[in-house]
């Protein structure tokens, strides 16, 4: 199936931001720990009264976060499109829309605009109802805090990816009372980064470092931190940056996965690298809650257990890695190559080149499922931390810790090959900024990273002009405008659109 049949009887839900007044459980689950009754949608009046209740309420919050809204055209659009890392890709006629983001034309009625959104503030939902209703519960204290800090670990999130992509964002943190409190105008984007930073402080301090085999997968002290510290890094406070990678990196809980290409592969998941990953899972007696499509809609086209084709590499990207660079086979399937796994990847097809990091084995395909469906999505790596903390160093004048940070990840790239990838020794500040910018760039590509990374850099009308981006503008995408209908004119546009 592809994106034109698909769109035809995708059933869309819609989420305006103040209707939270009930929790609805979905079926879909992943894991031991987000399994619920595929049948068990509770109303709000008879939720909410014991241990169990709450469990199943922070599950729903998880479960959420792998929706097509969270990960699939959305997240595509949004979060990767326009940078120069990617494009449509497929078919030259199926979902045109993908290039109005690539040429920064977007109209605000553009769907993906309105999906991402109520993405992000369904996610926001579920924390919230977490958040508010737990606390009164007659349950374990300490599984009470635990689930309280993992919602807003979660909300942290949700709202950093609004932040980033509108800017000012309504800031709702908590359930409506009434329905006086249902529309909300948008808030400052630094009382917004406030609020993402003390949900994460207040996380770091409660959650654990890690978790026993049944609960892999929820967010831990180090996940917090480290979002904390990406949080930071967008606000350039580089000493917190600084002080929150170093204490992830002393905590003894993380190290870089020997083998990158590995790293991405489902056998993989969850490894020692692993900061915070999505979690998705190919349950054969259960399809609904196997309902993941990131890797589906990114898949290799015209090959059965492959995908759509959609947001594929770019020559831009290709040409970016430097000579010999392991990453570059690790990151792109090549047209005509066979991968790794083994899979004989067509020389003639609709692109020369496909997202490698969420490709899943063709052999892995059980038919009646999305292909790919078992992918989980990395989300926060250690190598981003050790980059983070790089530039955080290499920004207060500590050119030792940066070159230190920033040659960990080359060390990894560079494996057994010792004439690739030599050690970057410059002590002088800007070209140490953009050797650890350039390690950025190709170490995260095709993870979501890039496009919001260079505008944060200041460096968006250099790279992103020749393809339509202006300043002043596209900093942010438009505010969905059905967003503004729904709110009477509350919520006003973004500048420029």
């Amino acid at each position: 199936m592809n994106y034109i049949d698909f769109k035809n009887h995708l059933r869309k839900t819609s989420l305006y931001l103040g209707l939270a007044g009930m929790l609805i459980i979905p079926s879909a689950c992943d894991e031991s720990f987000l399994d619920t009754d595929p049948q068990g949608k509770q109303a709000g009046a008879v939720f909410w009264q014991n241990e169990g209740d709450a469990t199943k309420a922070v599950n729903a919050m998880y479960a959420n976060l792998r929706g097509w809204n969270n990960t699939a055209f959305a997240a595509i659009a949004i979060e990767n499109i326009g940078s120069d890392d990617a494009e449509k890709g497929s078919t030259a006629s199926d979902a045109t829309f993908f290039n109005d983001y690539d040429r920064f034309v977007v109209s605000s009625n553009d769907a993906q605009l309105g999906g991402f959104w109520q993405g992000q503030y369904q996610n926001i939902n579920y924390a919230n109802q977490v958040i508010t209703n737990i606390p009164a519960i007659s349950m374990d204290e300490t599984l009470k805090a635990r689930y309280i800090a993992e919602a807003k670990f979660i909300r942290a999130y949700s709202y950093f990816r609004l932040v980033r992509a509108f800017g000012d964002v309504p800031l709702r943190l908590a359930i409506p009372k009434d329905a006086t409190e249902y529309n909300l105008p948008r808030t400052p984007k630094a009382e917004v980064y406030a609020a993402i930073e003390q949900d994460l402080t207040d996380a770091a301090a409660t959650l654990p470092v890690n978790y026993g085999a049944a609960d892999v997968g929820r967010a831990t002290k180090g996940a917090a931190q480290s979002l904390h510290a990406k949080v930071a890094m967008y606000q350039a406070k580089w000493q917190q940056v600084f002080d929150l990678t170093n204490a992830v990196m002393t905590s003894g809980q993380y190290s870089l996965f020997p083998q990158y290409d590995a790293l991405f592969r489902v056998p993989n998941e969850n490894s020692v690298e692993s900061i915070f990953e999505i979690q998705n899972e190919l349950f054969t007696a259960n399809k609904d809650a196997s309902n993941s499509q990131y890797s589906q809609v990114q898949g290799v086209r015209g090959v059965v257990g492959g995908g759509w084709g959609f947001n594929v590499p770019t020559e831009a990207l290709a040409d970016s890695f430097e000579t010999g660079d392991p990453r570059r086979d690790a990151t792109i399937i090549f047209r005509g190559e066979t991968t790794p796994s083994g899979d004989v990847i067509p020389k003639i097809g609709d692109n020369p080149m496909y997202n490698q990091k969420s490709y899943v084995p063709f052999s892995m395909f059980v038919s009646g499922f999305n292909e790919g469906v078992q992918q989980n999505i990395r989300v926060i790596r250690y190598a981003d931390v050790l980059l983070m903390n790089a530039e955080a160093a290499n920004e207060l004048g500590n050119t030792t810790q940066a070159l230190a940070s920033l040659e960990m990840v080359r060390a990894r790239a560079r494996g057994t090959l010792k004439n690739v990838l030599p050690k970057i020794t410059t002590t002088n500040k800007a070209a140490l900024r953009n050797a650890i910018w350039h390690e950025r760039h190709v170490e995260l590509a095709m993870e979501n990273d890039r496009y919001f990374d260079v505008i944060r850099q200041g460096r968006a009308a250099q790279i992103f002009g020749p393809k339509g981006w202006k300043p002043n503008k596209n900093e942010v995408w438009p505010i969905p405008q059905n967003e503004i209908e729904l709110s009477g004119g509350i919520l006003v546009q973004n500048p420029g659109y």
